[in-house]
């Protein structure tokens, strides 16, 4: 089996403006300096799957979101003539472990986990959700309970803080990074970090006191408050990060070009409206697909890995 493995040294903290030394795992080519892994020119190491394999990102129940994505993966079945299952992943190892070893072939990556599924597992990442107006992204938020006893973000210090995993961008990476930049607190150091496996466990962690705060990104939040899984006098907002770019869909990067381009058609062309797709991300502002590039817009995630001094090894 594949394994991947993610170094992170706090210790080795960076300016925040700082580039990634970001490259592809050795399996890959980028001829074009895109960042991403091309299309094998050999057309006889190209992919064409009877049943496509899709994933969302494991960010809360698996179980909600197979109903949500119902009628987008019927949409696709349509536009590529073929059999669409929906992969429910427990976690983001397990995730990118799946393209990498080429049992996954769409799926959406969350921010944080973009960059090692680009550079292990020949992500191609392209579209991603945004509101009417084309704007995009989300916030991370570190969150308490009203009665915790933690006002503001100086008073987490010699209690605990609860992250989510550590591919994760606002579970873990931003809020690293920006905890030691303006705080000059470090995990482990200044606070005891405990790791919850998703954001929902976090917010719910918060709400039933179950942590004293957390590190979570707020579209979840948003969502969560929507379905009224948790209410907003359980949860108080310490501090509001800058905006980042949310979870990018994407391909394994050998499949057939043709089926490719088949496949992002379907995204950009699918009608939300009416949806169980459109009812849920509405919560958190998005009612379309739109084009991405892994080098324009992660250009804030590649440098918060360098600040946060992360280096990927793919074995």
């Amino acid at each position: 089996m594949n394994k991947l493995k993610l170094v992170t040294c706090l210790s080795l903290l960076l300016p925040i403006a700082a580039q990634a030394d970001f490259t592809l795992d050795s399996r890959y080519q980028d001829s074009d300096g895109d960042l991403v892994a091309d299309i094998p020119a050999d057309e006889s190491k190209h992919v064409d799957p009877s049943t496509l394999i899709f994933a969302y990102t494991p960010v809360e129940d698996p179980a909600v979101y197979r109903e949500v994505w119902s009628e987008f993966l019927d949409h696709l079945s349509d536009a590529t003539g073929k059999k669409v299952q929906f992969f429910p992943v427990q976690s983001n190892a397990a995730q990118i472990e799946a393209m990498r070893a080429g049992r996954l072939h769409i799926a959406g990556f969350n921010t944080g986990s973009n960059p090692l599924a680009v550079a292990c597992a020949g992500l191609r990442p392209f579209a991603m959700m945004a509101a009417e107006d084309g704007s995009f992204g989300y916030e991370m938020e570190i969150i308490t309970h009203p009665d915790s006893g933690i006002d503001e973000v100086k008073d987490i210090k010699g209690g605990e803080l609860a992250f989510t995993s550590q591919t994760s961008n606002s579970g873990f990476k931003a809020p690293s990074a920006i905890l030691k930049a303006d705080y000059n607190m470090v995990p482990g150091e200044d606070f005891e970090p405990v790791f919850s496996g998703k954001h929902d466990n976090s917010i719910l962690g918060v709400a039933n006191q179950d942590y004293q705060a957390a590190a979570i990104a707020n579209s979840v939040l948003n969502r969560m408050l929507s379905r009224d899984v948790v209410s907003e006098d359980q949860i108080n907002t310490i501090y509001t990060s800058q905006t980042f770019p949310t979870t990018a869909y994407g391909l394994a990067y050998n499949l057939k070009p043709e089926l490719q381009e088949d496949i992002k058609d379907a995204f950009f062309s699918f009608d939300w409206e009416g949806t169980a797709l459109e009812e849920e991300f509405s919560k958190s502002g998005e009612a379309q697909f739109i084009p991405i590039t892994f080098k324009e817009h992660w250009e804030v995630i590649r440098k918060i890995d360098a600040a946060n001094g992360v280096e990927y090894a793919c074995q």
